[in-house]
C-alpha cells in the first residue's frame, strides 16, 4: 500500500531526517506536500527531488522567489499562515508528519484530525498547548496520533506489551542536559555558550536552551498526560546521560518495558511512518556491548524549577499550558537575544502563570488568545527587568 505523505517543516532539522529516512523506504512512501517558514531556497531544492504536488511558505514574503525557482516543475505554491491548514485537509494526504515549531502549526494539525488523518507529531507544541482538545479530535473523527518525539515514540512502543489500565508508571527519561550537576547557585551564573553546549543532541538553539533548563521535560510531562491519557501522578522523570533507554514503562505486575536506540531521530521518524510495521531503515543500530553502564538518578526539583512547574501545568489544565509554552519560547527568544540572564527564563514564566486567569474547556482560539496575551506578558516582564536594573546601576 502505497502511503502519501505531506512534511509540514521539511526544511528544518526533523523534516530533513525525515525526508532521508523516506529515501530509505522506498517508493510505496510518496510526498505530497512539503512547507517552510521562509528557507525558499532547501525547499525548491526539496521539491526538485522529490516532486511533490504542492509546496507552501507560511511567510508569504518568500513565495515569489519560490515561485521563481520552482517555476520549470509541476507543482502549486501556497503561502501564508493558511497553508499549512490547506496542505493538512488535502484528500491526497494520508499521513501529515508536523515539525512546525512553536503554536503556528497548531490550526494545521486540529485541521488534519478533523480529516481524520494519520498525525506523526515531531513537536511538542500541539499537545503541550491543546492537547485535550487535540484528542477529542482525533477521536471523533477517526484520526490516529502517533508520537516522533523520542522519549513518547519509546513510551507509545513500550505500551504495546499491555493496556493503559495494566500501566503503573510512565518513566520519561531526560539527557540532563549540560547543567546535571550544577547547583542552584550555577545556574545564576550560566552564560549563552554554556547553555548551547549539549552534551549529547546536535539541536537548534531554541531546543538546546529548552534542554538546559529542563523546560523541554516539562512539556514532555505535559504532553505525556494528555497523549496516553495519563494522570499527572503516574509520570515520572529520570536523569539518564547515556541517552540510549529513551523511555520506559512499568506495569502493574512489575514488569519494566524499555525502548533503547542510539541518539537517532531516524528511528522515531521511521516508526511513525511505517507504523504498524518495522522495517529496515537508516537508523544506527545499538551495540550493547559497547555500552559500559547505564545510570539513572532523579532530578534536582530545586536546581530545576521547570520541572515543578510542568507538573503543576498538567494538573491544572485549560490555559495554562498555553501560558506555559509562549512564555517561554519569548523568554528563551530574549535569552538569545542576551537581554536576560539564563535564569530568569523561568522566573518569566513562573510570573506569567502566577498572573493568568485559567479557563477550562477552551475552543483553540482562546487558547491563542492565551498564547498572544503570555507574550505580551513576558516582554512586559523583561522591560521591567531591564528597567530595574538600569535604575540599580
Amino acid at each position: 500500500m502505497v502511503r502519501h505523505i505531506a512534511i509540514l517543516g521539511s526544511t528544518g532539522s526533523i523534516g530533513r531526517n525525515a525526508l532521508r529516512v523516506i529515501d530509505a523506504l522506498g517508493p510505496q512512501y510518496q510526498i505530497v506536500a512539503l512547507s517552510a517558514h521562509s528557507n525558499a531556497e532547501l525547499l525548491a531544492a526539496q521539491a526538485r527531488r522529490y516532486k511533490p504536488e504542492f509546496v507552501a511558505v507560511t511567510n508569504a514574503d518568500y513565495a515569489e522567489q519560490l515561485a521563481e525557482l520552482v517555476s520549470d516543475l509541476d507543482v502549486e505554491i501556497l503561502a501564508g499562515p493558511d497553508a499549512l491548514i490547506e496542505i493538512a485537509q488535502l484528500q491526497e494526504v494520508d499521513i501529515v508528519l508536523t515539525a512546525v515549531v512553536g503554536a503556528a502549526g497548531l490550526p494545521a494539525v486540529l485541521a488534519a484530525a478533523r480529516c481524520g488523518k494519520q498525525l506523526a507529531i515531531a513537536n511538542k507544541e500541539p499537545f503541550v498547548i491543546a492537547g485535550e482538545l487535540l484528542r477529542k479530535e482525533a477521536k471523533e473523527n477517526g484520526g490516529t496520533i502517533l508520537p516522533v518525539d523520542s522519549e513518547h515514540s519509546a513510551i507509545f512502543q513500550a505500551m504495546q506489551s499491555g493496556r493503559r489500565e495494566e500501566v503503573n508508571k510512565i518513566i520519561l527519561t531526560a539527557s540532563g542536559g549540560p547543567f546535571r550537576r550544577a547547583s542552584a547557585e550555577d545556574i545564576r551564573n550560566v552564560t549563552l555558550e554554556q547553555a548551547l553546549s549539549h552534551p549529547v543532541w546536535d539541536m537548534g538553539p531554541k531546543i538546546t536552551v529548552d534542554s538546559a533548563t529542563m523546560m523541554n521535560k516539562a512539556f514532555e510531562i505535559i504532553e505525556a498526560r494528555w497523549l496516553f491519557d495519563m494522570p499527572v501522578e503516574k509520570i515520572q522523570v529520570l536523569i539518564h546521560p547515556e541517552s540510549i533507554v529513551h523511555s520506559l514503562v512499568e506495569f502493574v505486575d512489575g514488569s519494566v518495558i524499555a525502548q533503547l536506540g542510539t541518539p537517532d531521530m531516524c528511528l522515531p521518524i521511521q516508526y511513525a511512518l511505517t507504523y504498524p510495521a518495522r522495517v529496515a531503515g537508516i537508523a544506527k543500530h545499538l551495540r550493547l556491548e559497547e555500552i559500559r553502564k547505564l545510570t539513572f538518578e532523579r532530578p534536582d526539583l530545586e536546581t530545576f524549577r521547570a520541572l515543578s512547574l510542568g507538573y503543576e501545568v498538567a494538573r491544572t489544565g485549560g490555559t495554562a499550558a498555553a501560558v506555559f509554552n509562549a512564555a517561554n519560547e519569548a523568554a528563551v527568544q530574549e535569552f538569545l537575544a542576551g537581554r536576560i540572564k539564563f535564569v530568569n527564563i523561568v522566573e518569566l514564566v513562573e510570573h506569567c502563570l502566577s498572573k493568568h486567569d485559567v479557563k477550562t474547556n477552551v475552543s483553540l482560539e482562546e487558547l491563542l488568545e492565551a498564547d498572544a496575551w503570555a507574550r505580551r506578558e513576558a516582554r512586559a516582564g523583561v522591560k521591567c527587568k531591564v528597567k530595574n536594573a538600569k535604575g540599580n546601576s
